[in-house]
């Protein structure tokens, strides 16, 4: 079915249509699956209730998890003042004590004015701190040392306070992962020649800081070491947390042992999605530790959410990028590119960061030309701009063809040769050109070979597809009598490796028009995978493939007969640059879907498929008459 120009881009006036005169602005828009699995987290309390957040890139951490506890909290937050108090029966156990958050200071100093007094004028003083500041391990502690005084302790440091929490966060966030920024430390001193560690060298890490609230960490920070995920997961299993410990190098340091603290945390590990797959399979005890998942999406489904919504996060990276005021046409330019970055024409990227720095690029342009608004020119301009920084090699990769060093024929016809689409990725930058596929027929027992496979160069499932196409062939043309030809397939020119199974639909056209010795159009360019059937299937990139062999084209001048070949189902992934659709909206270039191998085998031969298919027919035929001949018959025949 040959394509309109309207079909080649999403319908941005009708998005349009529905955005609100007024709306506020919020960056979480349809991430609702995210925050139900977020929200089930923070009901649950105990050491295996922790979560799993998977941020796509686009998003800044700080700012999702901003706006997720803006509205939400961990309905078991219990947050305490932490001590530590001097032992006196062993100066190198200190104690561990909680005590009501923001009032670490004033317990300390009513401990120092209790065991100032004497003994019998303290149990009033005793009473009062404990009825005013009560905690278990308070009393123990108040227990222990209501009949000591200061001579009696050996360490003459007191105490000190490890966290104290006057206004708790809603939530933490340890995005610089290393030992003593999430477990502390315990320092050490050299004092007269010995190494010791006392209680005001003690600091504390993120677990203790975020202790009785939520504490998002960094996943891939936390995997690049290991061993502090194991201890991570020894503290929540366990309920406490223990000072990592001198060695044995560091003396008398070595056996100074704080008692450990209660750990009562909620643990939100951020990551991708590779990162939880690869924890899930690996990590006996992931799923049992962290058994929720919120699930942030990176596209937005305008049939299955309202638009009107979608605007809202549009306002919000609008807001923060402090811009210039878009105009009408400038939202449709930043939809349809929006649309484009999510690869589908009913849906919206939800990359805040790549959304943010358009909109600066595009004030900037704006600005230069002394305009008041964004217009669409300054977002287009913006976004030529960025291909062009990017565009070298594919620039040079081009220049190549046009120069003939590789061979593209785009007009005439040849046998079995055919004009295949591929995306090359290089550094980081992608973009689609054409590539030429030949096929050549010999004797043989009907197997095809592929050199990209006997050369080492194919992928497994680019070697998945030619065995497709090879059962394709057997059941089409040898279900009763075996074929007397073999073939060989090939990438021309391709000297990296070739995976994906989106050319199949080409190299298997390349097969037939060899077969039948028909030659096929240059002028037309194909993509796309096909099954046992000859059905063809959806491929990735197919934006990038039909502007690769647009480009060429008008490079060396479209005159009409250029036109591409896509799979139908691939239709609702074009979002196609502007100077595409108005080819095609003039009838230089044409874009085509089709759903089986003999639509396709239609678009590249003057002749109708079962006259293509006797032609192949015929041939395998005449060949395994020459076949039974003898050599010098076949010789001088």
């Amino acid at each position: 079915m040959q394509l309109s120009a309207s079909q080649l881009t999403p319908q941005t006036h009708t998005w349009l249509s529905q955005r609100p005169k007024e709306c506020s602005s919020q960056l979480l828009v349809g991430q609702q699956r995210a925050l139900n699995g977020l929200t089930a987290a923070l009901r649950q309390t105990g050491a295996y209730g922790h979560c799993f957040a998977i941020v796509p890139r686009g998003f800044n951490h700080r700012e999702v998890f901003d706006e997720c506890f803006a509205t939400t909290t961990w309905q078991h937050s219990r947050w305490f003042d932490w001590l530590y108090l001097a032992d006196p029966d062993d100066a190198l156990r200190p104690l561990c004590v909680n005590v009501p958050s923001g009032n670490a200071f004033a317990v300390i100093g009513a401990l120092q004015h209790i065991l100032q007094q004497p003994l019998d004028q303290r149990d009033d003083l005793v009473e009062e701190l404990v009825t005013s500041f009560d905690t278990r391990a308070l009393r123990d502690y108040i227990q222990r040392v209501k009949q000591k005084t200061f001579d009696d302790f050996a360490s003459d440091q007191f105490a000190t306070v490890i966290v104290g929490h006057e206004h708790p966060a809603p939530y933490y966030y340890c995005d610089r992962v290393s030992e003593s920024q999430l477990f502390g430390q315990m320092g050490v001193q050299s004092i007269g020649g010995t190494v010791r560690s006392d209680l005001h060298l003690l600091e504390p890490g993120w677990i203790l800081k975020a202790n009785g609230g939520v504490l998002a960490i960094d996943i891939d920070a936390l995997l690049d070491q290991p061993a502090m995920y194991k201890r991570l997961k020894e503290v929540l299993k366990s309920g406490y947390f223990e000072w990592p410990q001198p060695t044995m190098e560091a003396g008398a340091a070595y056996f100074y042992r704080p008692e450990p603290v209660p750990i009562d945390i909620k643990i939100i590990l951020v990551g991708s999605r590779s990162s939880y797959a690869t924890l899930t399979d690996y990590d006996d005890d992931f799923s049992d530790l962290f058994p929720f998942l919120a699930d942030f999406q990176s596209r937005y489904d305008t049939t299955q959410q309202p638009v009107s919504e979608y605007f809202k996060f549009l306002d919000y990276v609008w807001d923060v990028a402090d811009v210039l005021p878009l105009t009408e046409d400038a939202y449709a330019a930043v939809l349809t590119e929006l649309s484009r970055w999510a690869e589908h024409q009913h849906e919206l990227s939800l990359d805040a960061i790549a959304l943010l720095q358009l909109l600066k690029q595009a004030n900037a342009v704006a600005s230069h030309e002394e305009k008041t608004q964004i217009d669409s020119d300054s977002i287009r301009s913006a976004v030529k701009h960025q291909r062009e920084r990017g565009g070298y090699i594919e620039e040079v990769s081009r220049r190549s063809i046009l120069n003939n060093e590789v061979r593209i024929d785009t007009a005439g016809k040849v046998v079995g040769q055919v004009n295949g689409l591929t995306v090359v990725s290089v550094a980081g930058v992608e973009f689609g050109e054409p590539s030429r596929i030949t096929a050549t027929i010999h004797y043989g027992d009907g197997d095809i070979i592929d050199i990209e496979r006997k050369s080492e160069l194919s992928g497994n499932i680019h070697t998945k597809g030619v065995m497709i196409l090879s059962a394709y062939l057997a059941h089409h043309f040898a279900r009763h009598e075996p074929m007397s030809v073999s073939a060989t397939v090939v990438f021309e020119q391709s000297y990296h490796e070739v995976d994906g199974d989106s050319a199949s639909l080409g190299e298997l056209c390349c097969l037939i028009s060899a077969l039948a010795d028909v030659p096929f159009k240059q002028s037309v360019a194909l993509t796309g995978a096909i099954d046992q059937f000859g059905q063809v299937q959806a491929i990735g990139g197919v934006n990038e493939k039909i502007e690769g062999f647009f480009d060429l084209c008008a490079l060396r001048g479209l005159d009409g007969n250029h036109r591409v070949l896509i799979p139908k189902s691939n239709q609702k992934q074009l979002v196609l640059r502007p100077d595409i659709v108005q080819a095609v909206e003039q009838g230089q270039f044409h874009i085509h879907t089709v759903d089986h191998v003999d639509e396709a085998l239609s678009y590249l031969c003057d002749m109708p498929v079962k006259d293509l298919y006797r032609q192949v027919k015929l041939n395998a035929h005449h060949e395994q008459e020459s076949e039974n001949r003898s050599w010098w018959q076949r010789w001088f025949s």
